[in-house]
Parts: structure tokens; C-alpha cells; sequence
């Protein structure tokens, strides 16, 4: 085949609703361009009318208020690079099995995000003493197999990450409008939260008094640690501490000599500070020099390491640690719903 004429795909778990996996181990830009960012759908695509370019804050404020796509544009606004990830990146490498979407490595993906701060339009509207949550409502709406009405994807945030300076609703993605499958007019992006916080085509902000209990906010998107019981439940938030190997691909077959294992990895606390490799499971680590993105906080970091090997069959693994002291384990977190896999990443190589 013609290397020039080859080029990387997004991998269909389902077409209805549409999911489909990043080519992450192929793409080395800081950016993912739109058509390679992954998808992740509950629910047919939303038709968008003129009426639905407007973003309604009600409940427990001073203003209840809707604010056009021509007014959004005018306030303030801000551009963070910000990886979002699926809580369910990896889902498929849990054992025993969990159902679920059976993503792999590819349920995450970074961009440019340019939206205004949520506190701007939450002080515009005045927030009411006893405000304990914002609740965020999307234009995409199903039924769920566990219950019999249908539900408009929502979730909540505790106020104050609502208020943090960079919640932002976006409304462009590596400097063009927001794609429509990523949430046009409008999307929330919460940074270091799974990809479940980021609500795509909002349309409603409500501010309340107690926690909200939808079904995305208190029966999915749980961390359940046992089979078959409730018992230590706890919700999934902050995105765990994570590495890939993009090159060399799981089960190459490679020449001896020199080669440059690469990668990614990226946190939800801090920023990583450490990505090492082992070539003899796990006894001895070896540090990766890391590369960042200028003065992006909440971007992923890029590492290498130069490797010189002779023939033979290897694994390699890799783990990252963040300034927080979060370090991928040897053995994930197993719950049920499959959620926030970070263990140690390998590989297996053979050299020739």
C-alpha cells in the first residue's frame, strides 16, 4: 500500500446512538483535528433551530435570563487547551468484563477551546444565597433501557467548579465554530473532569438548592466497586492519572537498533511530573523526558524514549505520576460500570 494514500480512522463501536475512537496511537499534534476527535453519544444527534441559539440560566437567581449566541460572543472570553476523556477509555481492557461501550485507547482526544467563563454568566444572573449545584441540560434526548420516559442528557456540578475561572461555555474548537457533533451552538468544558461533565448542545443552566438526582448524575457515571451490591459507591469526577504508548503499535514486529518509544499522558489533579518505562515488568522504571505544551496547564505532555535493543520479545510498560502524588497502579480500580481505567499501559514487541 502507498504510505502517502494511508491515513487513520475513527473505529465504530456503535452507529445509534454514534460512538467512535480517536486514532490516537496515530496522531501527534497537540490539536486533535475535528474528524479524528472521538465520539461519545447517548442518544440521536439533536436538530438545532434558529430558537435553539440561546442559553436559558433559571432557578436560584437574582435575573433568570437567555443570552443569544450574537450576546455570548461578546462577553469575555478565554481559549484553554483541554483534553476531555470518555470515564469509560479503556472500559474494554477490565477483567472480569464490565458491559458498556467496549472503548480501548481512543475515547479521548485534545483541543482548543474558546467559550466564555460560566462564573461571567452566572454573575450576570445573580446567584441566590443556598446555591449548592448548577444543572446542565443538552438538547439530546432518548429513552434509557432502565427506564420507561425519556431523559434530556443532564449533569450537575458542585457551584463552586461551576464558578472556577476556566468552566467555560465553548463555542469554537481549534479556532473554528464548534463542530456540530461536539455540541454546537454551545458546550460546557470543565477541565480535569471526564468527558460526562462537558455537556454537548446546551441549552439550559439551572441553579439549585439540593443535589440533583438524574439519572447520568446518581446511577450512571457511580464508580460501583462491587458486583452485585451499592455498598461504597461514590461518583466519578476528576479524570485519573494516565499514559498511552503511540509508537511502537502493541505486537509490532521491529528491526534491532535503535528506536523511539512515544507517547502521551495526561491528569485531573496537578500536572504530570514523571512518565517512566520498564522493559522487565515492573522491577526497575526508567524516567522518559517529557515535553510540554508552553504554558497550557490542563494540556496533556508528550514523552520519548530512545531505546537500543537486540533481537528478541519484549514488554513494555509505561506509567505516569502527577504533581499530586496520583500514579498509575499496576492493577486497575475494577467497578462495574467500567469507569476510569488508568492502569500501568503495555505493550509486547518482537525484534529481528
Amino acid at each position: 500500500m502507498n504510505k502517502r494514500l494511508s491515513v487513520p480512522y475513527l473505529k465504530t463501536l456503535s452507529l445509534t446512538p454514534e460512538n467512535q475512537e480517536s486514532p490516537i496511537h496515530f496522531l501527534r499534534n497537540w490539536k486533535t483535528p475535528q474528524d479524528y476527535f472521538y465520539l461519545r453519544n447517548h442518544f440521536a444527534y439533536p436538530q438545532i433551530h434558529t430558537r435553539n441559539l440561546v442559553l436559558s440560566i433559571a432557578g436560584n437567581v437574582h435575573k433568570p435570563m437567555e443570552i443569544s449566541f450574537d450576546e455570548l460572543i461578546r462577553f469575555p472570553f478565554k481559549e484553554i487547551l483541554v483534553p476531555l476523556e470518555c470515564s469509560g477509555n479503556n472500559r474494554a481492557k477490565f477483567k472480569p468484563k464490565v458491559f458498556g461501550e467496549q472503548w480501548e485507547e481512543g475515547a479521548v482526544s485534545q483541543g482548543k477551546w474558546k467559550g466564555v467563563p460560566l462564573k461571567e454568566l452566572l454573575d450576570k444572573a445573580g446567584l441566590l444565597a443556598g446555591s449548592k449545584e448548577a444543572v446542565f441540560a443538552g438538547m439530546d434526548f432518548g429513552e434509557r433501557k432502565d427506564f420507561k420516559e425519556s431523559f434530556y442528557f443532564a449533569r450537575s456540578l458542585p457551584i463552586e467548579k461551576a464558578l472556577h475561572e476556566d468552566t467555560i461555555v465553548a463555542y469554537e474548537y481549534n479556532c473554528k465554530p464548534l463542530p456540530y457533533k461536539h455540541g454546537y451552538p454551545f458546550r460546557l468544558i470543565v477541565p480535569q473532569w471526564y468527558a460526562m461533565a462537558s455537556v454537548k448542545w446546551l441549552r439550559n443552566i439551572f441553579i439549585i438548592q439540593h443535589e440533583f438526582n438524574g439519572p447520568f448524575q446518581t446511577k450512571d457515571y457511580v464508580y460501583y466497586p462491587y458486583k452485585d451490591s451499592d455498598l461504597d459507591k461514590k461518583p466519578v469526577t476528576a479524570i485519573n492519572v494516565n499514559s498511552t504508548i503511540q509508537h511502537p503499535l502493541d505486537h509490532s514486529i521491529v528491526n534491532e537498533g535503535l528506536h523511539v518509544i512515544k507517547g502521551i499522558a495526561w491528569t485531573g489533579t496537578g500536572t504530570i511530573n514523571e512518565v517512566a518505562i520498564s522493559f522487565d515488568h515492573g522491577e526497575t522504571w526508567r524516567k522518559a523526558p517529557l515535553k510540554y505544551r508552553g504554558n497550557e496547564k490542563y494540556s496533556w505532555i508528550k514523552w520519548h524514549f530512545n531505546w537500543e535493543v537486540k533481537k528478541g520479545e519484549y514488554t513494555i510498560l509505561v506509567r505516569a505520576t502527577d504533581t499530586e502524588g496520583n500514579i498509575q497502579p499496576i492493577r486497575p480500580y475494577w467497578n462495574r460500570k467500567g469507569y476510569g481505567y488508568n492502569a500501568v499501559q503495555k505493550i509486547k514487541i518482537q525484534v529481528e
